[in-house]
């Protein structure tokens, strides 16, 4: 072995010096025109070559030496153990050195639509670095030709598949709500891969079925640095829950603002908050759970005035929820805005308070009737303050906003105060300036003295109400003059129309009911017929 180990060394001896000579040769020769930027280049390169060998033969030598000393141990009855090369190191997070050269990774959760496509094209046509903006897509479901539509970008998106595609165990009441289950689990998994495989020091987290605006990551790239710096915020979002055409300013794309509402739909959010919220993750419903003030803890988020993303999304897990009433008709920016440009320190705590709240409680105050006349428009911003819950949902109804409300807080509102626009001007929905977060209400179960009617409203919870009896309605549709003689009516299109009429006549009782609540009612009366009849003729 020793001798191998000699033969070994004169080896390299020999190399080196024939390097050497071959250097000394090229160097002694004389160059002639044109060839000295070649000859300089061909040198460096043999020498380049040269070190790589001899750093390999210095390997091989080490190697030799120690399996020369396990051989001799043996030899001797020693058992040696020899030592493992040593691990290469773990890449070491990223430290946030420069908000500006940070990687803010687009994270797509992806689950059953091949229309995915549509998303991951305007991601790669509008982001303006690879490098900067890398492209995660996490698949659940297994659905093979989203694979495939996935499979089609090549290097240009990663793809990860989320391994646990198995049903989870739910309660009874919530079969009808596993796919909801299934997503929680979904985020979580896809969430842990970036911030604990891939060690991300940030993330922008996007849907399948949502289409991005041309500044999308002009928008978040000039966002980081304020959710850096200011504590008060806990997350980015590309999204306004009421951001219809009809009810933003496109003039003034620039324009953004803080709300306590989580509006999600596109959203930048810190590896600091993974680690608060990732132990307490929710086995469901997790977008309504971080809405809670548990999670929230006072911390608003950033939204623009006109949306960055655009829902086109119809069928899921939510059926459609809002999508016809709402969100079909947000308008996605087209504008390119330089945000990177602009000075966003107005949206910190102190000063976004010192600025905006006095805005609002100087516009003046009017009434919703006047409102909805286009009346008093020489007062340019204007003011309608509402004093609860019912009242405020009344008045958003009225006026075409999203009226739910999640633990007391309005979609995109701040402090309570909704800002949009209705019939061109500047509205500040807005409650009285001392107001303070209301709690949400508690649902008290039924005492065994409940009236019958409240018991039904509890049962209907759990399964469709048939507000009208199926018979007598089956017999109204075939006894129609409309039906001519000669056709018949098939019973889906029956129960079709029934399930239309009593989603309807539902929607009339919720109006009427919340006319009576805002005037101080606990009946409805022929007044608020009237009235819901016509506010729905003024809205079109």
């Amino acid at each position: 072995m020793l001798k191998k180990s000699s033969l070994v060394l004169w080896g390299a001896a020999l190399f080196i010096a024939w390097n050497g000579l071959l250097l000394l040769f090229l160097w002694s020769r004389p160059a002639s025109p044109g060839e000295g930027d070649r000859l300089t280049a061909e040198v460096i390169r043999l020498a380049q070559d040269a070190e790589t060998e001899l750093e390999r033969q210095k390997e091989l030598l080490r190697q030799i030496h120690r399996y020369s000393g396990l051989w001799g141990g043996r030899r001797r009855g020693v058992q040696i153990t020899p030592k493992p090369p040593p691990p290469p190191p773990s890449p070491a997070p990223p430290r946030l050195t420069d908000p500006a050269s940070t990687v803010l990774p687009v994270l797509v959760m992806a689950c059953d639509r091949s229309t995915v496509r549509r998303c991951l094209d305007k991601l790669i046509r509008y982001r303006p670095s690879a490098q900067r903006f890398p492209i995660i897509v996490s698949q659940d479901c297994g659905h093979a030709e989203t694979a495939r539509v996935i499979a089609s970008y090549g290097d240009a998106v990663a793809h990860i598949r989320q391994p646990d595609l198995s049903d989870i165990p739910v309660p009874a009441e919530h079969r009808k709500f596993q796919g909801y289950y299934k997503i929680a689990r979904h985020y979580r998994w896809a969430l842990g891969q970036v911030f604990r495989t891939f060690r991300y020091r940030a993330a922008i987290v996007v849907e399948d079925d949502l289409e991005v605006a041309p500044d999308f990551f002009e928008y978040f790239q000039a966002a980081f640095p304020l959710l850096l710096a200011d504590r008060s915020l806990w997350c980015v979002s590309a999204w306004n829950d009421n951001g219809k055409e009809q009810m933003v300013d496109v003039g003034q794309a620039e324009l953004l603002y803080r709300t306590d509402f989580f509006p999600g739909l596109g959203w930048l959010l810190l590896a600091e908050l993974w680690d608060e919220l990732e132990p307490k993750w929710p086995r469901a419903f997790w977008d309504d759970w971080m809405r809670q003030p548990e999670q929230r803890r006072d911390r608003s988020c950033v939204r623009p005035e006109v949306s960055r993303t655009m829902t086109f999304g119809r069928k899921g897990v939510s059926h459609g929820q809002f999508f016809d009433q709402y969100l079909k008709f947000i308008k996605l920016n087209d504008r390119f805005v330089p945000f990177t440009q602009l000075d966003l320190s107005y949206l910190k705590k102190e000063e976004y308070e010192r600025s905006f709240l006095p805005k609002v409680y100087a516009a003046p105050e009017v009434r919703v009737e006047e409102l909805q006349g286009n009346r008093r428009r020489e007062l340019g911003a204007v003011r309608l303050q509402y004093s609860g819950r019912d009242s405020f949902k009344a008045f958003a109804k009225a006026l075409g906003l999203m009226d739910d409300l999640k633990s007391g807080v309005p979609r995109a509102g701040y402090r309570g105060i909704v800002s949009f626009v209705y019939r061109g001007r500047r509205v500040y929905l807005a409650p009285p300036s001392d107001w303070t977060a209301p709690r949400p209400p508690k649902t008290r179960s039924p005492s065994p003295r409940a009236p019958a009617l409240w018991k039904k409203l509890r049962l209907s919870q759990k399964k469709n109400p048939k507000l009208l009896p199926t018979a007598s309605f089956c017999g109204l549709v075939r006894g129609s003059s409309v039906i001519r003689k000669g056709f018949g009516v098939h019973g889906a299109a029956v129960a079709a129309l029934q399930e239309g009429c009593e989603v309807h006549l539902l929607a009339l009782l919720e109006e009427w009911g919340l006319c009576a609540l805002h005037a101080k009612r606990s009946a409805v009366q022929t007044a608020d017929v009237r009235l819901v009849r016509c506010l729905q003729v003024k809205r079109g």
